[in-house]
């Protein structure tokens, strides 16, 4: 029973009944003018404490179908796949173990004098590297900055400038961790189609048009296409962004070093607040997330404020592994070597379906092969389940247009497996686009 005479109390009431468990996810709360009228208190004062509950993301606004009590998304799709599983496991999205380095090389090598309260937060050698290393791709000056993983970083940037109900522009369809993300922080996701050479064009000046506060572009080796930002495309989304120098700009450059594809800049000189992220995870393994961050003055400070050394700066532990494995003497020719196996994997995968007549894109890059289809792929992710074949559904991804395809993660594909694979699939297809 909710109760209450001022929206502060009635706020509390409602808030303590979820906490009590006497009001549930998905529970819709009575009509203002219902709950006015049995409390005996003016409307607005319902009002008020159902937007103060909104805001609080304790519930959810649904126009005239009334307020509901927000559900926790516990079963959000993420990357990744458990271990043990029976299936061969094409959908998980990680690198490949055997091209990780052997961390047992470095950990020899890092500092064994313990780091307190008070240190720099970025080490001094390890902060020179990602100047240089990210500093040959922009063409002004910049503070760098450390996260625990691009996603991390990501999420730190928008939320340090972002509020509630901000438009953020992303690709469509999108990497996963950029939809929980903007969920999380209850951000309003703005969809902007893709093709073959990024984002297009139009689209986002549309949505530039209509008003979004910040974009997240993923410039080479986009999760799940695999496809990457044309120079003519660059130099469009450039000149596009240049006339809303308000808008904040993030670039992640997750791929980095393992792409096929040079890396086209797209933040203008006229663009106040930006970050370009590169991550370590892709070729040290994801339990080596570090990220360098190089932004504007104003966001590394805004950064600064929640990575400070007090609470939350990346581990110096880390930072010293990660250093020592940029600088071993046989890095570049082992993310030489690890580059073209994954260009070798994805490009086997895809001439076999090519010669079976399954349509596919030139355009690969990254750990994964994306097969489109002409509908929904659950029959299809089904009937390959049954054959031992485990891949992801392309629905997962999309945000507003439809994303009918299958994710194929080939970092492990073997030659034979990708035979035997592609034969399946090619089976399954060929009456599906048939009778598409």
């Amino acid at each position: 029973m909710i109760s209450g005479k001022t929206a502060g109390e009635i706020f509390e009431q409602i808030r303590l009944a979820i906490q009590s468990g006497a009001l549930h996810a998905n529970d819709t709360l009575p009509p203002v003018r219902e709950l006015a009228t049995t409390l005996d208190v003016n409307r607005n004062t319902v009002a008020l404490a159902y937007k103060r509950l909104v805001a609080a993301g304790i519930a959810e606004s649904k126009g005239r179908n009334g307020t509901v009590i927000r559900s926790i998304a516990h079963d959000a799709p993420q990357e990744g796949t458990p271990p043990g599983l029976a299936l061969t496991d094409l959908a998980g999205g990680n690198p490949s173990t055997s091209l990780l380095p052997d961390l047992r090389k470095v950990l020899g090598r890092i500092s064994a004098t313990p780091r307190l309260y008070g240190e720099p937060p970025v080490e001094a050698a390890l902060e020179e590297y990602g100047r240089v290393w990210l500093g040959q791709d922009i063409d002004t000056g910049f503070d760098l900055t450390l996260s625990n993983g691009a996603v991390d970083g990501v999420e730190r940037i928008l939320s340090s400038h972002l509020i509630k109900g901000d438009r953020v522009a992303v690709e469509d369809p999108c990497f996963l961790s950029s939809i929980n993300t903007l969920k999380n922080n209850r951000l309003v996701p703005v969809a902007v189609p893709m093709d073959e050479e990024g984002m297009c064009a139009d689209a986002l000046s549309s949505a530039l048009t209509q008003g979004v506060q910040a974009i997240i572009i993923t410039p080479r080796a986009h999760n799940p296409t695999g496809w990457s930002l044309s120079a003519a495309r660059a130099e469009q989304i450039r000149a596009l962004l240049a006339q809303y120098p308000q808008v904040l700009v993030i670039i992640d450059d997750h791929f980095s070093l393992l792409s096929d594809n040079r890396y086209q800049h797209v933040i203008p000189q006229e663009t106040l607040r930006w970050a370009l992220i590169r991550s370590t995870s892709k070729f040290l393994g994801p339990d080596m997330r570090l990220a360098f961050i190089a932004s504007d003055t104003d966001t590394a400070q805004r950064l600064a404020l929640r990575l400070n050394a007090g609470s939350s700066w990346v581990s110096h532990i880390l930072q010293d592994i990660v250093l020592a494995s940029l600088q071993a003497d046989d890095f570049d020719a082992s993310i030489a070597s690890t580059r073209e196996t994954y260009r070798m994997r994805r490009e086997t995968l895809v001439s076999l379906l090519k010669a079976d007549g399954i349509p596919l894109s030139d355009s690969h890059d990254g750990l994964n092969v994306w097969v489109p289809l002409p509908r929904e792929s659950t029959p299809v992710v089904m009937a390959l389940a049954k054959y031992g074949w485990l891949v992801r559904e392309g629905e997962i991804f999309a945000l507003k247009q439809a994303s009918h395809g299958v994710r194929i993660t080939v970092s492990d594909m073997s030659e034979t497996d990708a035979t035997t694979f592609a034969k399946t699939l090619a089976q399954l297809l060929t009456p599906y686009f048939h009778s598409s």
